[in-house]
């Protein structure tokens, strides 16, 4: 008996240039093939297996077969953005968001831009709201929105307004995307860019995004948190009067009417 085996080809897609790459990678595509040969019969098989692109998820296989009402708890979302666990609350979301999208997307592991306009207003209004409640308003679908409007809905401004672009170390201005994870930003203090989290994935475009801050559940948000940031802006300006006034009553003033 004679057997012969061939296994382990290996191939590898050519990468994307980085500066289609947002805090990604990608798994390159395993193909296995053997031939066996057993008293002249000859049997051939071959079994692929690729892996697309989709960013860490807290999902798993049985995730999927889990009930409905269990796959869209927001607890767990509120629970990490409570204790201020920014980078795991990001993957809940995303892992939210596929559970929302359809059983289609669940198999799949990852959301069509096509599939965001089966998930519900509400359930998106909640993740937005949960961001933004534990963040002071600095983070969330809405304050992207914002951000996004106020750049001409030009993604390259926008990311860079954002943060998920850095400038490169070049004679002539040019910026490329952050590694993800380790280049973004998973704390919340003053040097954190607005609209940082969550991410969404641009790795297949700005479809995905587009869709998500074009959804109706955002439609009449932009207003209440614009209303919301100009009374915070007349709050401080109280404050800063009143400061002025109290350093006012103890200040010298001297009189030159000699």
């Amino acid at each position: 008996m004679a057997t012969n085996t061939l296994q382990s080809l290996n191939y590898r897609h050519h990468t994307p240039p980085l500066g289609r790459r947002q805090s990604m990678e990608c798994t390159p595509p395993v193909v296995s093939v053997s031939i066996k040969s057993n008293n002249g019969n000859q049997t051939l098989s071959i079994s692929s297996a690729v892996k697309t692109f989709s960013l860490p998820s807290t999902t798993s296989s049985s995730s999927t077969s889990s009930t409905s009402a269990q796959s869209t708890s927001f607890d767990l979302l509120r629970s990490l953005l409570s204790a201020n666990d920014f980078r795991e609350a990001d993957n809940e979301t995303r892992r939210l968001l596929i559970a929302l999208a359809g059983e289609a997307a669940q198999k799949r592991g990852y959301v069509f831009f096509s599939e965001v306009q089966f998930i519900p207003e509400s359930d998106l209004q909640t993740i937005d709201e949960l961001w933004r409640t534990h963040s002071n308003n600095k983070f969330g679908y809405s304050v992207q929105k914002r951000l996004w409007e106020k750049s001409n809905k030009d993604f390259t401004t926008f990311f860079i307004k954002l943060g998920w672009m850095k400038k490169l170390d070049t004679e002539v201005l040019q910026y490329n995307y952050r590694a993800f994870p380790d280049e973004f930003v998973w704390e919340l203090n003053d040097e954190t860019p607005e609209g940082h989290l969550p991410l969404t994935n641009a790795l297949r475009g700005t479809q995905l995004l587009k869709s998500i801050l074009s959804h109706p559940a955002f439609a009449d948000q932009e207003g209440a948190i614009e209303e919301e940031e100009a009374e915070k802006l007349e709050e401080q300006d109280e404050r800063d009067k009143s400061k002025q006034q109290t350093l006012g009553k103890g200040v010298f003033k001297p009189d030159y009417s000699f």
